[in-house]
């Protein structure tokens, strides 16, 4: 199949979150299927020199943006097993930061209304296209516009994907003037949305078929406390929503071949990790000791992620035998918290308040012990990619963390790590508590755990069969475009 991926940021040209992961992961793994996956984001003004400096220049066209005709070049590179557009507008994407800026709505009406567009001026007929999160959320809506006047697009089908349901893209209906849509999407059966235009709102009706990061969280939106004010419209079309848990770059990921750690290993020498745990704990200013737990966090520093349940226990568990090492950013309430823990027991407790690509594979690789008691995850990569490295996680049963991580049984002598349910400082208290104990006095269990979660497969290849699949149903009757896949 053709299929043309539509993101707002892929690593690693451009990257604030798990999204950018899985547009240079996905499209990879379905072109090593035979697929011809190519993704189109924009030319930030971010990106490299370096990568800038590799991209050709193979057209432009006008988009009709209100009133406006606006420049789009199309830049394109191959780039590790995939095609990549760019699509060129100074006024719209050289901007200081690649969101937040004031007219973030008109922008992504631009890469929305260009990406749907793109397919035609290269005279490129997709079968798919797949459309994600709240920037690409209008995608799936010009498409069925375009469809109705372009035989072009007659046998093209949207897929969008919900990688997480708090961003929806929520502007004032005023801005609906810049789509030049007809008026009668500005409906509450359409993109209106109480007294806004919702961009994912308007994705959920248009789309062919909806899917989510996790098969968990796919049925979590479904209710108020995660679906962020969308259950009524979630539900309305929950015959075609679905979850396809998101897997990790396996090329990226490997702790036999990571340059970063000190001693490289894999499931049958996880000894090995010592070396790299005494390399952690000297880099975080920790005592260097094997006799002890290493509990770690790699972390946006978010409400969301449950930090205030680890608020609540930490004096706590600052008191048992243990070390806890927390790597990231984010809101000054948690980052002043751990730095006053940080303070208060110094031989515990160590807060790396920045983030560091090459510290976080040091943290996965030599932590004994990797905590995620998220309120909210629609999937979570760092749980799979401590896994992947044989540190034992220990989460919350939500989203794609109970799909990933089978809790450990000591009688069947079965799982890969530790959770709980409750949204409860103390189950979080106890679990930690548990996993501690089996630390100590039952290690040939928790290296049990550790072997079954660094062979479990937790990468894209079963995830992107799966897409495969669900792309197929999405026009199971239309003859396939002629496809002539890439190679790189």
């Amino acid at each position: 199949m053709n299929i043309l991926f539509v993101a707002a940021e892929a690593a690693p040209f451009i990257k604030t979150g798990g999204l950018a992961d899985v547009a240079s992961s996905l499209p990879k793994a379905l072109n090593g299927l035979g697929q011809d996956c190519r993704v189109v984001l924009p030319l930030y003004g971010q990106i490299d020199v370096a990568y800038k400096r590799d991209m050709k220049k193979i057209t432009d066209f006008t988009v009709t943006v209100g009133w406006k005709q606006e420049y789009c070049g199309v830049f394109m590179l191959d780039y590790d097993g995939a095609r990549y557009y760019f699509l060129d507008n100074e006024y719209y994407f050289n901007r200081p930061s690649i969101y937040g800026q004031f007219d973030d709505g008109e922008r992504f009406i631009f890469f929305a209304k260009a990406a749907v567009r793109l397919p035609r001026i290269l005279d490129w007929p997709v079968d798919v296209i797949h459309a994600n999160d709240w920037h690409a959320g209008l995608v799936p809506v010009f498409l069925n516009d375009f469809r109705t006047g372009d035989d072009f697009y007659r046998d093209t089908r949207s897929l969008y994907t919900i990688h997480n349901l708090k961003y929806q893209g929520q502007f004032s209906t005023e801005l609906f003037y810049w789509t030049n849509l007809n008026g009668a999407y500005l409906s509450d059966y359409d993109l209106k949305f109480y007294d806004t235009i919702n961009f994912m709102k308007g994705a959920i009706v248009h789309a062919t078929k909806v899917n989510t990061v996790s098969e968990t969280y796919a049925q979590e939106i479904r209710y108020p406390f995660f679906s962020e004010g969308l259950e009524n419209v979630i539900n309305a079309y929950a015959g075609k929503l679905s979850g396809i848990l998101n897997g990790i770059d396996y090329d990226v990921w490997d702790p036999q071949t990571d340059t970063y750690l000190k001693a490289n290993y894999d499931a049958d020498s996880v000894e090995k990790r010592q070396e790299n745990k005494h390399a952690l704990q000297e880099l975080a200013g920790l005592p260097v000791r094997d006799d002890v737990p290493l509990i770690a966090m790699v972390t946006r520093l978010t409400a969301m992620k449950g930090l205030d349940l680890v608020r609540f226990i930490l004096e706590e568990f600052l008191q048992e035998d243990i070390q806890f090492l927390v790597l990231g950013t984010g809101d000054a309430t948690y980052e002043e918290m751990f730095r006053y823990f940080a303070h208060k027991y110094p031989e515990k407790m160590a807060a790396r308040l920045h983030f560091s690509n090459a510290e976080s594979h040091c943290v996965y690789g030599g932590c004994d012990l990797f905590l995620m008691p998220s309120m909210v995850e629609p999937c979570g990569l760092s749980q799979m990619i401590a896994m992947r490295y044989g540190a034992v996680p220990v989460v919350r049963e939500a989203g794609g963390l109970r799909d990933s991580v089978n809790s450990y049984n000591r009688i069947d002598k079965t799982g890969e790590g530790f959770s709980f349910a409750n949204i409860n400082a103390h189950d979080l208290l106890f679990t930690l508590k548990r996993a501690i104990d089996v630390y100590h006095n039952v290690p040939e269990d928790f290296r049990m755990l550790q072997r079954n979660g660094m062979l479990k497969d937790l990468s894209w290849d079963v995830s992107s069969r799966a897409y495969v699949d669900l792309y197929e149903s999405l026009n199971p009757y239309a003859p396939k475009q002629e496809s002539h896949p890439l190679t790189f």
